[in-house]
């Protein structure tokens, strides 16, 4: 069985150096660490990181705890984060937190355990005291995505949700919509609770009365979409535009819409949140909020590894959202814009 001093050998570098590139640490050339993969992959070379996490108590790994593994979004939150932490000459191992804060709690624990050199917990209920104290409490560097930490901002990557809800329902009112339905994401998350506050803000900030009525709670999936939106238009309330708390809802919504005989968005104008790869695909195509996974994860991953260095660290500025226009919105009864010259 090859050995380090056989690859260093082979690769015409010394072991300090082989162990290095394993390791992702230290100042070592691309071409050196070329070398050295090469030299390894020619003598069938195979690292022991059991071992190694033992002997040095790391195990060169990056942990991740996810809510859940459901949906596009969680998908590509998770390829992201494993090519991010390959850039960094890392693994990512990765445990479902199922979206509840004890389970959290032990899939940080055995993350922990396991010595990852840091974590990155993606939570929707944990309240902030509670991260605090795991923060202070857990021996291992970590990372809060998805929560504003106040106490702790150099440690928490977050997404400015009340704001890009407010921007998508001004944009709304903005064509001409004032009687405008909410479908919200689960009431019970700061997630949910910030959304749905960009939607009564945006009302408000125009003069446009509260109605109750117009609001329905779903829970993120197109089923709940569907049947939302059905309880809007059975109740007979009105409504010329509707505002979905992510694109799942709003593809359920949509199918409800299309029974009852009403066009997007001739009817009704629809409204997204996420900009999942099927919001382009809905005929029309569905007008959305981009929301910049890809760099939040990133930023997360690169923080932690800051963290697991002992690197200086700044506070990570919030994210914000891009509105993302297709056809699923048109002129409300209420446009008072630019007219056509005859």
């Amino acid at each position: 069985m090859a050995t380090m001093l056989d690859v260093s050998l082979r690769a015409g570098v010394s072991k300090a150096t082989v162990s290095r590139v394993l390791n992702g640490t230290g100042q070592v050339k691309e071409s050196t660490r070329k070398q050295v993969f090469r030299a390894m992959e020619e003598l069938g070379y195979r690292p022991n990181f059991l071992a190694r996490s033992l002997a040095h108590r790391t195990s060169n790994s990056i942990g991740l705890v996810l809510s859940t593994f459901d949906g596009f979004y969680f998908g590509r939150l998770l390829q992201q984060a494993s090519r991010q932490t390959e850039t960094h000459g890392k693994q990512l191992i990765v445990t479902d937190g199922h979206d509840a804060p004890a389970r959290e709690l032990e899939a940080v624990q055995m993350l922990a355990d396991r010595q990852c050199d840091a974590i990155v917990l993606y939570t929707r209920h944990m309240s902030e005291k509670e991260i605090m104290s795991l923060i202070h409490s857990i021996g291992v560097p970590l990372v809060v995505i998805n929560r504003d930490v106040s106490q702790a901002r150099e440690r928490c990557v977050f997404f400015e949700q009340q704001d890009a809800a407010f921007q998508a329902v001004d944009y709304l009112i903005a064509q001409g919509h004032r009687e405008i339905g909410c479908i919200t994401v689960p009431i019970n998350t700061p997630t949910g609770k910030a959304r749905l506050e960009g939607y009564r803000k945006a009302l408000e900030q125009h003069g446009i009365a509260w109605d109750e009525r117009r609001v329905k709670n779903g829970d993120s999936k197109m089923q709940s979409g569907y049947e939302r939106c059905q309880e809007l238009l059975e109740s007979g309330v009105k409504f010329t535009a509707l505002f979905a708390g992510n694109d799942d809802m709003a593809l359920g919504a949509s199918k409800a819409l299309h029974q009852a005989g009403l066009r997007i968005p001739e009817d009704i104008s629809l409204f997204g949140f996420d900009d999942a790869p099927s919001a382009a695909w809905l005929e029309p195509g569905l007008s959305t909020v981009y929301l910049p996974i890809d760099n939040m994860i990133t930023t997360a991953i690169d923080q932690a590894i800051r963290l697991a260095n002992d690197e200086p660290l700044e506070p990570i500025p919030p994210f914000t959202g891009t509105l993302v226009l297709r056809d699923s919105v048109t002129k409300g009864p209420y446009y008072d814009g630019p007219q056509d010259s005859e």
